[in-house]
This record gives C-alpha cells, sequence and structure tokens, in this order.
C-alpha cells in the first residue's frame, strides 16, 4: 500500500501545484485504528497527509454533491461507479473532476477485526496480503481474505470505470462469484418467515440515519423521512417505521446502488441493510441487464421510460 500512497501524492501534488484542479479529496490516517478519514488537500503541502490502505472504505462520491470547484479525487472502484452516477444525474459535471483511479483489492472489515482480537484494538498494520493487529490482549495476524467487508469480498468491478490518472495497473477482477446467494435464500422463504426475517435484521436500529449520511446517493435537499408536511413516516422507534425507512431508502438506489458497503460499514450496530440494495440490483440486473455506474451512455433503467420496458407485472 505504501507505493499506491506515494504515487497518490505524486499526483496531487503535481495537479495542485499546475493549479490544475482547486482541492484533491482523498483520505487520511484517522484518530482511531482502522477509521481512515476524508482529507481535502488544497495547498501541495496538505497533499503529505495523503494515505491509501485497506481502511479507505468510506465512498468518496459523497463528497461531489453539487460542487463548482475543479477537484481531483482519488476513487477506487465502487467510487467511480458511483461518480459516473453522479454526473448522469448532474450533480457535477465529469469536465470538473479529475479522478485518481485506485484498482482495489478490498478494504477490511473493523469488526471482524474488533470481533476476533482480545481487548481494545490500538493499531493495525497491513504488509502484502497480512494484517496485523495489536491490541491491549495482544497481537494476532491475519490474512486479508479472511476480514474483507462482505461487499469487497464479491466485487466484480474493482477497476475503476472512468478514470484521468491510474496509480497502478489494473488487477484482476473476480470471476464466477455469486453475488446473490443470501438474496435467493430470502426470496425462497415463506412470508411469515420473511416477516420474521426482516423483524430481527432491524430490532437494532436506532434511527441514526448514519447509512443515509454515508450513501453517496442519499442527497436530496430533504429527506423523506424529515418532511413534516406530509409526513411520510413516523419519528419513533415503531417497528414499522423503521421498516418503512429503510425500505423506501433502498428503493431510492434502485438501479444506482453500486454494492460499496458505505451504509453498512457507517451503521453504528452493524445492520446489514445491503440485502435490500442487494435485492434490488438482482432485479434490475435480470428484468434490464442493468449494473449501476458503468457507463456515461446511458441512465439507470428507473430514470427512464421505455415502450419495451418488462411489464408482465402490470395485470
Amino acid at each position: 500500500m505504501e507505493q499506491y500512497t506515494e504515487k497518490i501524492r505524486e499526483i496531487a501534488k503535481r495537479l495542485l501545484k499546475e493549479c490544475a484542479v482547486d482541492m484533491v479529496i482523498g483520505f487520511r490516517k484517522g484518530t482511531l485504528p482502522m477509521m481512515s478519514e476524508p482529507h481535502f488537500a488544497r495547498t501541495p503541502e496538505e497533499v503529505d497527509k495523503l494515505v491509501w490502505d485497506s481502511h479507505c472504505g468510506i465512498n468518496l462520491a459523497n463528497y461531489l454533491t453539487d460542487r463548482k470547484e475543479k477537484i481531483a479525487v482519488v476513487a477506487k472502484g465502487c467510487d467511480s461507479r458511483n461518480i459516473v452516477t453522479h454526473i448522469l444525474e448532474n450533480k457535477i459535471k465529469r469536465e470538473q473532476l479529475t479522478i485518481i483511479g485506485v484498482p482495489c483489492l478490498g478494504m477490511v472489515d473493523k469488526r471482524k477485526i474488533a470481533d476476533s482480537v482480545e481487548g481494545e484494538v490500538l493499531a493495525v498494520t497491513e504488509e502484502n496480503d497480512q494484517i496485523r493487529v495489536k491490541s491491549t490482549g495482544g497481537e494476532k495476524n491475519f490474512d486479508k481474505a479472511e476480514v474483507l467487508q462482505e461487499n469487497c469480498a464479491i466485487c466484480i468491478h474493482r477497476n475503476p470505470v472512468i478514470s484521468d490518472e491510474m496509480i497502478a495497473d489494473p488487477v484482476e477482477e473476480l470471476k464466477d462469484v455469486d453475488r446473490y446467494a443470501d438474496v435467493r435464500k430470502i426470496e425462497e422463504m415463506n412470508p411469515e418467515d420473511s416477516w420474521a426475517f426482516f423483524d430481527d435484521l432491524f430490532k437494532e436500529c436506532i434511527r441514526c440515519y448514519a447509512c443515509r449520511n454515508a450513501c453517496p446517493l442519499c442527497y436530496c435537499p430533504t429527506c423523506f423521512v424529515d418532511e413534516a408536511k406530509p409526513q411520510w413516516v413516523g419519528k419513533s422507534q415503531d417497528p414499522i417505521d423503521i421498516r418503512t425507512f429503510h425500505f423506501l431508502r433502498a428503493y431510492h438506489c434502485a438501479g444506482r446502488c453500486t454494492d460499496c458497503g458505505a451504509c453498512q460499514r457507517a451503521c453504528p450496530v452493524g445492520i446489514n441493510m445491503r440485502l435490500l440494495t442487494k435485492k434490488l440490483e438482482k432485479d434490475c440486473k435480470e428484468l434490464y441487464d442493468w449494473e449501476a455506474g458503468l457507463t456515461l451512455d446511458s441512465r439507470p433503467p428507473l430514470d427512464f421510460y421505455r415502450p419495451d420496458d418488462p411489464g408482465d407485472f402490470i395485470k
């Protein structure tokens, strides 16, 4: 990862010195282990804080919405696909962006690591495919594949789909990956079992909206959960209100979600709300042969109407 960091800094410093961009959006070390955080470098001196490691899971497309500056942004595969969606939805112009592409080998799941060591995690270092964790209970090594985020373990678009400068050669994409085994399992449930499944899935939700705030697709000026006139959903911890929030937010992402995992990563109680967006991703693939953010030449299937759209559900 050190060579990635050095190359990102080299490109960022050059772009700022040449005044080709007003800022570079990337990552810097967070104050806690496994918590790399967004960094906005506006001068060549601020570039030295930029880093790249297996904790850069936040989707930086989230910070591009309605910006007016010329921006360089560090983008892995899922970030680049959300940038495509932002361009298609007129949230930023392509000519404003310099995309620094990062071939991604996956982000580690901080919960998997924290649950697998004794005591508090004090430091995490990585070398090649090994993750070394130092905690108050000792030291422990992991193969990176053991502790990948679930979305990264099944990602089939690890390389940026659009970029202006690449920091390394493309990595080999995963093949023969079953992305929807968990979704099919739920589809096969009877209504009673699926109701119980979702009751259990959402029972820990505290309505903090961290999933919404981390999602690069949730940029509405006023979210439907915050509307008062009319009020679409209650503000309480009522299970129906919680379920309504999660289901409607997922539908707003239909045909647009890239399964970047930012929602699940941000959730303080670890809810796997990706199951909802993955179901809709699966439907879009089967009905329209569509995957979000792969091209600037076509809009998402729910974004426009065609006379030959599948309509068998209309009776």
